[in-house]
């Protein structure tokens, strides 16, 4: 079952974000603890290319489904992540429904868009197959998520959530927050109102709604909200708070 069908189904779908380790054994390292998709980040890392492709590369055979944040919502960005294997694209600061539909244009094979075509590479582990049937296959299953990071994106949700071809309305707190001009006040009335806001609008469309919790009682919060789609933490702060407990808590036993 894809992602999208257990989202489809109501599922609650957990992953987790990865900035730091781009080592082949992280995707199968987050598989193997329950991680359903990881999601690789090319906003704010150095990582080029080549990385991405080699964390893309071992990850796909795991189970987990590996996707990309593209710095920027542009077609080479798009389509470079889902020919080096992404099986979803995330898409910072999307403001409106028309770059939403942009987006999913460039994402999709004809006739639901204009991504270009090239077959037997990473993206379709270098098989010779049904191209066609490949294009309608890749059309359908290929995650599209938007994150809803600005006043703008915000104001826009409705209609945003109502693009065919978005499938996860995903908040970037921090920078929500900051267009709010209330910078990491989550617990903000006004904060509060726009994550009601987007679940709700997700919810509506028939798509889901997405967050990086970072911690489980923030997933509570926000499974109680309406959220399915959640990425516990990311591997550096995971990492060093994980340290940072034993390491206490060994100190004390001297």
């Amino acid at each position: 079952m894809t992602i999208k069908q257990a989202l489809r189904g109501g599922e609650l779908v957990l992953g987790t974000f990865v900035f730091e380790f781009a080592t082949t054994g992280i995707g199968r390292l987050a598989a193997g603890a329950g991680a359903s998709f990881v999601i690789f980040d090319a906003e704010h890392t150095g990582w080029g290319w080549e990385t991405l492709g080699r964390v893309v590369a071992t990850t796909r055979p795991t189970g987990a489904e590996p996707y990309i944040r593209v710095p920027t919502a542009e077609r080479t960005q798009i389509s470079r992540a889902l020919d080096a294997g992404a099986r979803g694209i995330m898409i910072p600061m999307v403001d409106s429904a028309g770059q939403a539909r942009d987006v999913v244009r460039w994402a999709k094979y004809p006739p639901d868009g204009v991504r270009g075509a090239a077959f037997g590479v990473a993206h379709d582990d270098y098989a010779a197959t049904d191209n066609v049937a490949y294009m309608r296959a890749a059309n359908a299953d290929t995650m599209v998520i938007a994150q809803i990071e600005t006043v703008a994106g915000l104001e826009s949700v409705e209609e945003i959530a109502a693009v065919d071809g978005v499938d996860v309305l995903w908040v970037g707190h921090f920078d929500l927050t900051n267009s709010m001009g209330i910078p990491g006040q989550f617990e903000h009335p006004g904060y509060l109102a726009a994550l009601e806001r987007v679940a709700k609008a997700a919810s509506a469309a028939g798509k889901s709604a997405g967050f990086m919790a970072g911690s489980p009682q923030e997933a509570a919060m926000l499974i109680a909200k309406g959220f399915r789609i959640l990425a516990y933490g990311g591997d550096l702060w995971i990492y060093q708070a994980a340290l940072r407990a034993g390491l206490s808590e060994v100190r004390e036993l001297g």
